[in-house]
């Protein structure tokens, strides 16, 4: 027989309720499970989300179609044998990608080690990275004061110099240091810009703490006399599509230069740090749906709570279900009865979750430092979950009350 759409809603809301409200211990205790469920399915989204965002802003950080040419080579296990030393990548190899590698569009030199910085009463030990000017452009950086060197000031090796933010407030502090002088290894810089502050990389590098200067300045003037070779060269490729097709142009190309025979181990190795990135973000995003597996099992007990709780409901309130299909209830209505408290139960207890969820964010975050939200559509997800869990675990006693005989019911005691 079908339950009248007044009736239904009746049951299934109000009458749902009321029985609800007359147990509000065994009814809070209950929600307590689902509520913590589905809270818990909640932060576990919001933080895979965060986690997924922090690794996705740092493969924007990297570069335009980043390719990394490194001097040495790689062993089998991977492991680089290392830049310094190794004096076969030289600015010959930067020139002849500029000039023959269509699909690198933007090639710089670079060569970096540590110095020591010193203005006035204050030094800093930090890192300097030699380039030509395209270099801001590969790496999507910018300047925040001042202006970028020129390739004429690269030709000319002046001794000029812009600085990171770490840099600008350790040996600064609140003076403007543009055209101010430097000392480096016993010659005089100027600061000539500062870089837009980037923050630390992903694996936990300042980027800020840098002073770049001509690369042809860094060979002649900090790499010491007779160094005329480069630890890298940068380049960025015309898209995305072509990073790869380029690597290998640009491997065929640099062993022809390096007279590397067939089957002969190179003695450059070109990396992707963007590979690297989105290995992160697809370990994020597995390590969420395992999060997720794990805190939807907090549900599923909630579940197994609602079903006792309303497998006891069945046998307390025998004789009130005999009374009432006595006097004409259907079986059916009676099941929705039945089905609509373990679905309100459900859902109360979601909303609490959501709440829950929603001040857990700022506990959460002080302790991670991570911005974190809750996703309306995580919370949608986890309370229509939860409901569903109510209508499984909720259907069995509610059958079992819509299949009880009236006359056995009338006499239970």
């Amino acid at each position: 027989m079908i339950v009248p759409l007044r009736l239904w809603s009746s049951l299934f809301f109000s009458e749902a309720v009321r029985a609800l409200a007359r147990h509000k211990l065994r009814t809070g205790l209950t929600a307590l499970g689902v509520m913590v469920g589905v809270s818990a399915v909640i932060w576990v989204v919001a933080l895979g989300s965060a986690a997924t965002e922090r690794a996705e802003a740092e493969f924007q950080k990297l570069g335009n179609n980043l390719i990394w040419i490194e001097a040495g080579s790689r062993n089998i296990n991977g492991v680089r044998n290392g830049t310094y030393g190794t004096t076969t990548l030289i600015p010959e190899d930067a020139e002849a990608i500029r000039r023959e590698m269509p699909l690198i569009t933007l090639v710089s030199e670079n060569t970096d080690g540590t110095l020591q910085a010193v203005y006035r009463n204050h030094n800093w030990f930090t890192h300097y990275r030699g380039v030509s000017p395209e270099y801001l452009d590969i790496k999507l950086w910018q300047v925040a004061e001042g202006s970028f060197f020129t390739h004429d000031q690269v030709r000319h090796i002046e001794s000029v110099a812009v600085i990171g933010e770490t840099v600008r407030r350790e040996l600064f502090g609140a003076t403007d240091p543009t055209g101010q002088l430097i000392r480096i290894q016993g010659s005089l810089f100027k600061v000539i810009g500062v870089l837009t502050a980037k923050g630390s990389s992903g694996w936990g590098q300042d980027q800020d703490d840098i002073i770049m200067m001509p690369w042809t300045t860094a060979l002649k003037k900090i790499g010491g006399q007779g160094i005329t070779w480069l630890d890298d060269i940068v380049c960025s490729a015309v898209s995305r599509e072509a990073v790869n097709p380029a690597i290998d142009a640009v491997t065929l190309l640099i062993r022809q230069r390096h007279h590397i025979r067939p089957g002969g181990e190179d003695d450059f190795n070109i990396r992707r740090p963007d590979e690297v990135i989105k290995a992160q973000i697809r370990q994020s995003r597995t390590l969420e749906l395992l999060l997720i597996s794990v805190a939807s099992i907090s549900l599923l007990v909630g579940g197994i709570g609602i079903m006792n709780v309303m497998m006891a409901s069945v046998a307390q309130r025998t004789p009130e279900i005999g009374l009432r299909v006595a006097v004409g209830a259907t079986p059916g209505a009676v099941q929705l009865q039945f089905l609509g408290e373990a679905v309100m139960l459900s859902l109360f207890g979601g909303i609490m979750g959501v709440l829950l969820s929603i001040v857990g964010d700022f506990v959460i975050e002080k302790m991670l430092g991570w911005p974190l939200s809750t996703s309306p559509q995580a919370a949608l997800l986890a309370v229509t979950f939860a409901m569903a869990v109510g209508v499984f675990f909720g259907y069995y006693p509610a059958r079992r009350a819509a299949r009880l005989d009236p006359i056995a019911a009338l006499r239970h005691e």
